[in-house]
């Protein structure tokens, strides 16, 4: 029972808040569930108590998001399916880049993330997702080959766990401390477009987790940032009351 007196114990002595943002658009009760408690563990390990705001991304502007996100130490991209409110987590994932605001996109995040770079910074400015925009010619998120061919769309997606090799050297790999091999679990149809990946390298977002069975990109960063990180996977599925996530824990140490 010991660790389990230790977590309680640093629970109790959580003074300190630190205010994070979840932008996204299920405003429910029990939406992101995993990810706040997530976020919350990573607090209590940090000695912080963290405080959540829910920031819905179809109501995010260019013109009001610093009015949004002001106050926030740290900024979730949420996941999710679909169009609605995504151009909005695009626009707050520009703020927080230009701003140096540490954030962490996870899934459909990870992904707005992409596509706000290719429009912001490649000059891409019709880049889309073919899931929201089947027609773009800027297609930085694609269907993945193997979905292509379903019909059924039942329980077809990309679920479950898989590897993911880490690049030696990248912010990512130096927090989950230095291990090559990762597992991570999926639940997506939708990946990063590789015949992009030079173009993003060459501007200062680097691919730096990759699928070997299939070279799919599953983690992406800036380094030059404080902490912005995007990822395909999500790792708020194995994280646990005793064995935090690395990479919520990094994220909250950035926040701090």
């Amino acid at each position: 029972m010991k660790p389990w007196h230790d977590f309680l114990d640093k629970q109790r002595n959580a003074k300190r808040e630190i205010h994070i943002g979840l932008v996204g658009k299920y405003d429910l009760q029990d939406a992101y569930k995993s990810i706040r408690e997530s976020l919350n563990l990573a607090g209590i390990y940090s000695g912080v108590k963290v405080k959540l705001h829910f920031v819905s991304s179809e109501d995010i502007t260019e013109e009001n998001v610093a009015e949004k996100l002001d106050g926030m130490a740290g900024v979730v991209i949420c996941p999710g399916f679909g169009q609605r409110g995504i151009e909005g987590k695009i626009v707050a994932s520009q703020y927080t880049r230009t701003h140096d605001i540490p954030t962490f996109g996870i899934c459909l995040g990870m992904q707005m993330m992409v596509i706000e770079f290719a429009r912001n910074v490649l000059g891409y400015q019709d880049a889309n997702s073919t899931e929201m925009d089947a027609k773009t010619s800027h297609n930085v998120i694609d269907m993945m080959e193997e979905q292509k061919t379903v019909t059924q769309m039942g329980g077809t997606m990309r679920l479950g766990s898989y590897d993911c090799e880490l690049i030696r050297g990248s912010r990512t790999w130096e927090v989950y401390g230095k291990e090559m091999l990762i597992k991570e679990r999926h639940r997506h149809r939708y990946e990063f477009n590789n015949l992009y990946q030079a173009d993003y390298e060459a501007h200062g977002m680097r691919c730096v987790g990759f699928n070997p069975a299939a070279n799919l990109v599953e983690i992406v960063e800036i380094p030059t940032l404080r902490w912005y990180i995007g990822t395909q996977f999500h790792p708020e599925y194995s994280s646990t009351v005793l064995h935090p996530h690395p990479l919520f824990m990094s994220f909250i140490k950035a926040c701090v």
